[in-house]
């Protein structure tokens, strides 16, 4: 059910919740989404001292966030590139790498797969105003699916190997575009991990944006 309504079709306006979701909206929620996961993850793994994060409220839940100064400020300026990328449809997943840091093998992949709704995807290769894509379900809906999923992550120490070695993180991002955008980008393997197993989590959709949360 439900999809995308563009302003100016059938008289179908009244259909919309009060509280619609534009896709400058869905966009803010897919980026803040990504932002607290990847804070949730890294204090779950314990890829950063577990003193080193506070809590903060969020989706009805007490998230940990990481107060290192550098790794908050990569966090800005990559979720900042996301995010444009997001508006355009031009994100295809996000994936948070941990890896040894001795051996630099990769030992845990964290796989967010992104869609974009079909109509609101024609709207944005037609040049149409960005705030007339809207999405007939309310922020409260939307946040009580996020709220799944971060529950999920936080249980999932509970079924994840122990990484009881030094570790760091890479997060890659699968666009549909070539990476002119600047030098902090470049091109990278996948880093695929052999023999793995996969734990599909929950997904959330806002009805602009389905993301499809997986760990291998």
């Amino acid at each position: 059910g439900g999809g995308v309504i563009v302003a100016g079709e059938m008289g179908s306006r009244q259909d919309v919740p009060k509280t619609c979701i534009t896709l400058r909206g869905s966009t803010e929620i897919v980026t803040e989404f990504f932002g607290y996961s990847i804070n949730s993850i890294l204090f779950q793994r314990a890829v950063y001292p577990p003193e080193t994060f506070k809590r903060v409220s969020k989706y009805g839940l007490t998230i940990l966030v990481s107060t290192d100064d550098a790794l908050g400020k990569y966090l800005k300026t990559v979720l900042a590139q996301v995010s444009e990328w997001l508006m355009t449809g031009d994100v295809r997943k996000l994936v948070l790498v941990i890896a040894s840091v001795e051996t630099q093998k990769t030992l845990e992949r964290w796989v967010f797969d992104v869609e974009m709704d079909e109509r609101a995807s024609n709207a944005v290769s037609n040049g149409d105003a960005r705030e007339t894509v809207t999405s007939r379900k309310s922020e409260k809906e939307v946040m009580g699916e996020i709220q799944a999923i971060i529950r999920q992550i936080t249980a999932s120490v509970t079924f994840l190997p122990l990484l009881n070695e030094p570790c760091s993180f890479d997060l890659l991002v699968y666009t549909d575009k070539d990476l002119q955008e600047g030098a902090d980008w470049e091109q990278t393997d996948p880093k695929y991990i052999t023999n793995q197993q996969h734990v599909q989590l929950r997904s959330f959709s806002t009805d602009i944006h389905k993301v499809d949360t997986m760990v291998a």
